[in-house]
């Protein structure tokens, strides 16, 4: 099969095209033959670092949407030509091919009114910012949250998905995307380059706060955002966990959650792996009920991807 290949940690202008076996599908897995594949920050960052226990050449791409090719032993519940996407395991080679393997626990069924382009736009960023608000969260209708990078992948399905939660949205992002993140569903927006976000979103909330923070841009963003919890508040964090050590206790009574969507298969705990399929399926059937929708920025070949 083609497939694009990294044969070392580098850049991504190191991957090329090349011919490669056919993967075979073990116990409890399915062979996919690949429609499309999204492209996120975690591929070349990978690419630059590799991973323990990689063999090289390896193949990248962890959001994959396709349909089942073949079928290993004892897999009874999907078969092939079966419609799937899911967010693949990063130690195992992913979606820069024509076929690849997946796990059938953490497989979802494409709905009828998602193209293949659209469910690959969903996992990485989709699953994160629907595991932080409704696994981590669990997030409460009249709320109100602030979604940090706002425009960003995760920020821009959290935006949708908060708001069919019935939250009130406040978004920072840059000011050119103000007009993009409120056809998104935020009430509020903050120039995060030219404004203090805490003081704005105090001024949204009269002083109060916000109930739930979603941030994933860095460990010091959390940090500053945190100034802006209402007391009890929470905070989901994507990109690193906020340094605590000048925090008083006893003061806000605060949650931090950390967000670690792919460290599901790491971990080995089949219940997370399990949940990566739920969570495919219970996005999946937001997307048929128009409740959000996959964004896709731009649709390029195979070979472009460097």
């Amino acid at each position: 099969m083609k497939a694009l290949v990294l044969d070392r940690p580098g850049k991504p202008d190191v991957l090329y095209l090349a011919e490669v076996d056919k993967p075979t599908p073990a116990r409890g897995e399915v062979r996919v033959r690949v429609q499309a594949v999204g492209l996120n920050p975690v591929d070349y960052k990978l690419a630059a670092t590799g991973y323990p226990g990689w063999k090289f050449p390896f193949i990248l791409g962890l959001d994959i949407s396709g349909v089942i090719d073949a079928v290993g032993p004892d897999v009874d519940d999907w078969s092939e030509g079966d419609p799937v996407y899911y967010l693949g395991d990063l130690r195992r080679p992913g979606g820069y091919g024509q076929f690849t393997i997946a796990s059938t626990q953490a497989l979802a069924w494409m709905p009828e009114n998602m193209n293949p382009v659209e469910a690959a736009a969903l996992p990485c960023a989709g699953f994160t910012a629907y595991q932080a608000l409704y696994r981590k969260l669990r997030v409460q209708k009249d709320r109100t949250i602030l979604i940090h990078s706002g425009s960003g992948g995760v920020g821009s399905y959290a935006i949708q998905l908060a708001k069919a939660a019935g939250l009130t949205v406040i978004a920072s992002c840059s000011a050119h995307n103000f007009e993009f993140v409120k056809r998104l569903g935020a009430e509020h927006t903050i120039d995060y380059k030219n404004s203090d976000v805490v003081a704005a979103v105090n001024a949204f909330t009269e002083g109060r706060g916000v109930d739930y923070i979603l941030d994933s841009v860095s460990s010091e963003s959390a940090r500053k955002c945190m100034d802006a919890l209402a007391f009890g508040g929470e905070i989901a964090c994507v990109a690193g966990l906020p340094d605590l050590t000048d925090v008083a206790p006893f003061q806000k009574a605060f949650s931090v959650h950390e967000i670690a969507l792919g460290a599901a298969y790491s971990s080995g705990d089949e219940l997370a792996i399990a949940d990566l399929g739920r969570m495919g399926r219970e996005l999946a059937a937001l997307v048929a009920k128009s409740k959000i929708r996959p964004t896709v920025q731009e649709v390029i070949a195979l070979e472009e991807i460097p």
